[in-house]
């Protein structure tokens, strides 16, 4: 199993529920890929801001993974509203496509008839579960780019540790 550093579940949730609305959302879904990839990195930040120690890619990878999930199952949640709204607009356009060419496909109303009655649970399920795992990748990309721009802690002297100047015994002045 996974060892996961404490507090890896709150950054991931504050990012796949970010990633997650914005996938979900009509007119700004186009960047899916892009809003999943940019979460893992919203998330990888927050986490390396309150981690006193640098990140590794491998904990960006699982911190992404986890956003990927979170993000899928907020879009399968959010997009339910827009289900509806996605179906009239496609009955529509198939009935103003329909006047302007001379064969349709045989069946296509059917299709369509079909499709207004709603998604079954088994079709969600599994429309979820293909989310989750193409969400995963792309959150374990944003989290390993992630973890290589917001993951790298600075080494130096302790806070108040007296720092020594060393001067050449040339360079003193009689």
């Amino acid at each position: 199993m996974i060892q996961q550093r404490p507090g890896m579940f709150k950054p991931a949730l504050v990012g796949g529920i970010a990633a997650g609305v914005l996938t979900a959302v009509p007119l700004v879904n186009c960047f899916c890929c892009l809003w999943i990839i940019g979460g893992a990195m919203l998330a990888v930040y927050l986490f390396a801001k309150g981690s006193p120690s640098s990140l590794t890619p491998g904990d960006g990878a699982v911190l992404g993974i986890l956003t990927g999930i979170v993000a899928a199952v907020v879009d399968a949640i959010v997009s339910l509203p827009f289900e509806t709204m996605n179906r009239e607009f496609v009955q529509r356009f198939m009935d103003q496509f329909s006047q302007f060419v001379q064969e349709m496909p045989s069946g296509w109303k059917g299709w369509l008839d079909q499709r207004a009655g709603g998604m079954s649970p088994a079709w969600f399920l599994l429309g979820l579960l293909a989310s989750a795992v193409i969400y995963a990748a792309f959150g374990a990309l944003g989290g390993v780019i992630g973890a290589s721009m917001f993951g790298r802690k600075k080494v130096g002297p302790p806070q108040g540790a007296p720092t020594e100047t060393h001067q050449n015994p040339s360079d003193r002045q009689p």
